[in-house]
């Protein structure tokens, strides 16, 4: 079993920055595909970025290009989204998961191993 813990969240005012941090538990993350989610309660959990095993490939969703950045540090078994300008609508708890390929994809069922979430709160 893989452990996956997000680390990073906290409570912002409009505009400003926030650095979410996710680990996994294996020796090495070998061949593991990172994907951070977010969920606001009511709402269906919505896919903000992934990223492939190599780095090379990365997904953003709509909402967050040009402000998130997802990058990956293998060798610290830790996957990084950098959250620039945040909105107030970013409010949410945001998920970490692996999956145990190395293709990067947004489809959550994907994933094989879940983070317990972190929450983001953007104040006006």
């Amino acid at each position: 079993q893989v452990q996956v813990a997000e680390s990073g969240g906290g409570l912002v005012q409009a505009g400003d920055s926030l650095r979410l941090s996710c680990t996994t538990s294996r020796p090495r993350s070998s061949g593991f595909a990172m994907g951070w989610f977010r969920q606001v309660p009511g709402k269906e959990r919505e896919c903000v970025s992934a990223i492939s095993w190599s780095g090379r490939n990365t997904y953003y969703a709509d909402s967050v290009k040009s402000r998130f950045t997802i990058s990956r540090d293998n060798a610290k078994n830790t996957a990084y989204l950098q959250m620039n300008s945040l909105k107030p609508e970013d409010t949410a708890v945001y998920y970490c998961a692996a999956a145990q390929k190395s293709a990067s994809t947004c489809f959550g069922t994907w994933y094989d191993y879940w983070g317990q979430g972190t929450q983001v709160t953007v104040s006006y």
